[in-house]
């Protein structure tokens, strides 16, 4: 497994955001998170990227616990995400959005950088030839120099997927990916992500949109009040009782 999410618990004082929630993920998979709002699906990408703590349990990442880790470090061993509010530098050009994720790849020190070394100067030709690269696989690379600021709504989501993909991750999470999207915008991210998965990564995605998540996910995880009350592939999870309830309620007489 690359990922395994062991009976982990989040706690806010008496809030209990989320409470012994287990699952694995294979290398590979689309795994899509699921459920009503609050039911902990930020909380725990928070979690697995060390944004927070896990007040109990493991997530054990290509055999290596990462539940105490810093943000920086789960980041170099591999694991990128994206958030619910776009996040761009957007004062900065779009290659350059996508030049600052590959700083946790750089291996120049201080002193080659401060005097153009050779080995820098190569090794910085060779991270901008790779951000044109993941430009042009989300289908942006003659918007490299304008403002990030300036693109479309849709154009930033696929932005910050280059920037997540640019720090080279087995593991991307994206949060919400089709949030504000209009039908064709939606049809676009799907097919980039389907095309992230045939890179070979490995994705974990929340998202709201169930014709989104049923037409693209390999297995789904449903969380409730911070618990996990389903875990399947599609066709079994919307036909399940207890994601029914939560998301319509349950039937009174």
């Amino acid at each position: 497994m690359l990922l395994e999410v062991r009976a982990v618990s989040k706690h806010f004082g008496g809030i209990r955001a989320l409470e012994e929630v287990t699952f694995s993920v294979k290398q590979g998979m689309i795994l899509s998170i699921i459920g009503p709002n609050g039911a902990g699906k930020t909380t725990l990408f928070n979690c697995l990227t060390g944004f927070m703590k896990p007040t109990r349990g493991s997530i054990i990442f290509s055999g290596s616990n990462i539940s105490r880790l810093p943000a920086d470090r789960i980041n170099r061993l591999g694991i990128s995400r994206t958030f619910q509010n776009i996040r761009l530098f957007k004062s900065m050009s779009v290659l350059e959005n996508v030049l600052v994720a590959q700083h946790a790849r750089i291996r120049s020190g201080l002193l080659p950088i401060i005097a153009h070394m050779p080995s820098f100067l190569n090794e910085e030709a060779s991270v901008r030839q790779t951000a044109y690269e993941y430009l042009a696989f989300i289908g942006l690379e003659s918007f490299a120099e304008q403002g990030a600021g300036n693109l479309p709504y849709g154009a930033q989501r696929r932005l910050e997927i280059a920037r997540a993909l640019a720090s080279e991750p087995q593991l991307i999470l994206l949060d919400e990916p089709s949030a504000g999207m209009n039908p064709l915008e939606t049809d676009e991210m799907m097919t980039t992500i389907r095309k992230m998965q045939e890179l070979g990564k490995t994705i974990i995605l929340i998202e709201h949109d169930m014709k989104f998540v049923m037409g693209i996910s390999d297995r789904i995880v449903v969380l409730d009040h911070g618990v996990k009350i389903a875990e399947g592939p599609p066709h079994e999870v919307r036909n399940n009782p207890l994601v029914i309830e939560a998301y319509l309620g349950k039937e009174t007489h």
